[in-house]
């Protein structure tokens, strides 16, 4: 209604136009099922979210896959609980089609959360007026139940048979997806699109690019000295650090959006002690592959650029996530949300947002990629995190409407 007053129609027209959009909305047995099927959504939140599932808690992570493999087992899905690392992180794989490595398209999505064992207790699943809280709500456990309902709607409208879905959660993305990245690459190498279903931001605005980017460590080692009486015998990593740091400091470019941030420094023992030791911790984050070769060159040759005698500097680190870049194929997809969107009614926009997903691994490998796919919500990480309840129908229908299009 607000777009429509800012065109400048009288109101009686646009509750006409309005009108007319929601009985073409009811008119569709795909919409229809999506309408119907609001009150499971909920209780499924409920259901969900009242799992402790931080990154490090595999058993209750294993208890979410547990209800996705029931569900989707339902709709005919071949499940497989996979367990990557050491550990045994477990993954859900799941395909509608056995056999056929083709897919239409991924649907990914994680099902840990940052936040402890024991949250639940403290503050479990609860709703104050059109929001939802509780521990991952947002991020992104109302996301993984948008990619089901709609699948149990397509399912529904017999359509589901003409697509070809594989479905892959982790259980690792919140400390950076690091034992099953190659799992989920190597899914979208086989997928002719991936929906992320990372939070859709308010005022359904998607996600087509994220910036890239990882971590440097570098340490400055010198000799230690006492302060007043023999300053001349040390060489203080302190000093060498500070130099570096300004270095540091040189690589942000707004131009091409690379930041350099160091975040934590470490240096000194005693007051009256010449520093032996200093580190620091850097953030970068960029936006285009090119510039991962100049930032990781720059770091490389930190040890040969020396301002205090006596000191050397070693440097760990990489840029291990690289950056999501929509193509042109990327913004056909979009169009296509876009048009959807628009055909129930909700306006729809793109961001470019600094975090990092991992839409970022399945963007590098060539598949078009689109991020905040799953349910509008805010403040992820916090405890004030929420859900936009309205959105749940409209979220489902863009998804599932989407994936009719799509169909051959």
């Amino acid at each position: 209604m607000a777009r429509i007053a800012r065109e400048g129609l009288n109101p009686k027209l646009a509750r006409l136009i309005l009108l007319i959009g929601f009985r073409n909305i009811m008119s569709d047995p795909l919409f229809r099922v999506i309408e119907g099927q609001y009150e499971q959504f909920v209780r499924d939140l409920e259901t969900i979210v009242n799992i402790d599932s931080s990154s490090d808690l595999l058993s209750g992570i294993e208890a979410v896959a547990a209800f996705f493999q029931k569900r989707l087992a339902a709709l005919g899905f071949e499940i497989r609980i996979q367990h990557f690392g050491d550990a045994g992180v477990p993954c859900l794989e799941a395909v509608n089609k056995p056999g056929d490595d083709s897919f239409d398209v991924m649907f990914l999505g994680h099902m840990d959360t940052v936040f402890p064992p024991g949250e639940v207790a403290g503050r479990p699943f609860s709703i104050s007026g059109n929001k939802a809280f509780g521990p991952g709500v947002c991020d992104m456990k109302g996301g993984l139940l948008v990619a089901l309902h709609a699948l149990e709607a397509l399912h529904a409208a017999g359509l589901l048979n003409s697509l070809n879905v594989c479905v892959g959660f982790n259980g690792d993305e919140e400390i950076g997806s690091p034992t099953s990245r190659p799992w989920i690459r190597s899914l979208a190498q086989k997928s002719r699109r991936v929906f992320v279903f990372e939070p859709c931001r308010p005022g359904y605005r998607f996600v087509l690019c994220r910036k890239g980017g990882g971590w440097f460590h570098v340490t400055a080692s010198g000799t230690a000295a006492h302060a007043g009486a023999d300053p001349h015998k040390g060489a203080n990593a302190v000093v060498e650090l500070a130099h570096q740091v300004i270095a540091i400091t040189g690589l942000n470019d707004p131009d091409t959006g690379t930041t350099a941030q160091v975040t934590v420094i470490n240096g000194g023992d005693k007051i009256n002690i010449i520093p032996a030791l200093a580190s620091a911790s850097v953030d970068i984050r960029i936006e285009k592959r090119a510039q991962k070769e100049r930032v990781e060159t720059f770091f490389k040759d930190l040890p040969g650029n020396i301002t205090v005698p006596g000191v050397t500097v070693s440097v760990e680190g990489s840029i291990d996530h690289p950056p999501m870049e929509p193509d042109s194929n990327t913004m056909a997809l979009w169009e296509i949300i876009r048009k959807t969107a628009e055909n129930v009614g909700i306006e729809t926009d793109y961001i470019a947002t600094g975090g990092y997903s991992d839409g970022n691994y399945t963007s590098a490998e060539g598949t078009p990629t689109i991020d905040g796919m799953g349910l509008v919500g805010s403040n992820s990480h916090r405890h004030d995190e929420y859900v936009e309840l309205d959105a749940v129908v409209p979220m489902v229908r863009i998804v599932a409407g989407v994936c009719r299009a799509i169909i051959k």
